[in-house]
């Protein structure tokens, strides 16, 4: 009788412990959905202020000779009468939110207001639409949009591209399709924390990157899940260790990553295209496409990497490294000048 006591005692507890876990999913749930629905209406509300005031500001010559004072003022009077919130930086996003997004139904209810507010930061039309379509399909947080953005993350993608990609990229954001579309050059690495000179050896920089593993997959980017570091195998009873292996989801494929803290060699090469055939024929399983490998280094010659490359069918890519941001005033002339020729080239053709 008392055995039975116990486990009618022991199911009854489970149970109970069962609907506590239905009613706290449940709440986590309709507190996400509040968040959410808090968050589209604190955008959509600012987005009508910021119609409010440029509509204001339109009405009239008289009202647009005092305009640059309106958003001090008005800043004074609604802290007044409504509180915090209403500074004069917060009105000058929420105008722009408008000019930027003049129609209500292009806001993205993913996004919270801080994300518009780091992403409105920018004057580019074209950044702005990419840094929007990827917190979207990304799901960033404020604190990862903003290193993206730190990092020149659009900058560094558009430069490899003709000016048809620089647009595509603006308004779909990163579409990875085929190897080509993972690749950046360079890699931004600051959040290392390593000196940019020649006094760090190529496994303190591992250890770096495995000590910031989350930072370093949002620079490598989507689909990408950590597999681990010297993966060690053998052939012909002799050892060799690739430094870092990830798996992407999206391409189906090994990246094979290896690390180099000076120039990159031809003999690097050949010995990631000897890791390439060795996983393929291996590692790699039925539904698996070919691996990817990357080669980061300080620095590589163009010529001898051309050279070097040259007959080499796998999917080889050799692309630097740098442990500081990049200088955002020469990217923006880079990739204006990089437009600029590709109109010109269009122009001549016509």
């Amino acid at each position: 009788m008392m055995e039975n006591e116990i486990i009618k005692n022991l199911n009854h507890d489970q149970q109970y412990q069962e609907l506590v876990s239905d009613i706290g999913g449940l709440l986590a749930n309709a507190r996400q959905h509040i968040a959410s629905s808090v968050n589209t209406i604190l955008v959509e509300t600012y987005w009508q202020i910021g119609r409010y005031i440029v509509e204001y500001e339109q009405k009239g010559a008289e009202r647009a000779e005092y305009g640059s004072n309106l958003l001090n003022r008005l800043s004074n009077d609604l802290t007044l009468k409504y509180g915090k919130g209403f500074g004069k930086s917060n009105l000058l996003y929420m105008r722009k939110l408008y000019i930027t997004f003049p129609k209500s139904g292009t806001l993205s209810h993913l996004l919270s207001w801080s994300h518009y507010y780091e992403i409105l930061k920018s004057d580019d039309a074209l950044e702005i639409s990419f840094y929007t379509k990827e917190c979207e399909k990304q799901n960033w947080s404020v604190r990862e949009l903003k290193r993206q953005m730190k990092s020149m993350l659009f900058h560094r993608m558009a430069l490899s591209k003709d000016k048809e990609g620089v647009l595509a990229l603006a308004s779909q954001g990163i579409e990875v399709q085929k190897a080509e579309d993972i690749i950046k050059d360079p890699y931004v690495l600051e959040f290392v924390g390593l000196p940019d000179r020649d006094i760090y050896k190529e496994d303190d920089l591992e250890n770096a990157l495995i000590e910031n593993l989350s930072k370093f997959m949002l620079e490598l980017g989507k689909g990408f899940a950590y597999i681990g570091r010297q993966y060690r195998f053998s052939i012909a009873g002799r050892h060799y260790r690739v430094d870092l292996v990830f798996y992407n989801v999206i391409l189906k494929c090994y990246c094979l990553i290896d690390l180099k803290r000076g120039e990159v060699q031809h003999e690097d090469i050949g010995q990631m295209n000897f890791y390439l055939n060795y996983f393929k024929k291996e590692v790699c399983t039925e539904g698996d496409n070919e691996p990817i490998g990357i080669i980061l280094g300080a620095n590589a010659d163009k010529l001898t990497m051309e050279y070097a490359m040259n007959n080499i069918s796998n999917q080889l890519f050799v692309s630097r490294y740098q442990l500081y941001l990049p200088d955002r005033d020469l990217l923006e002339a880079q990739l204006k000048r990089l437009l600029e020729n590709e109109q010109c080239a269009i122009d001549n053709e016509q």
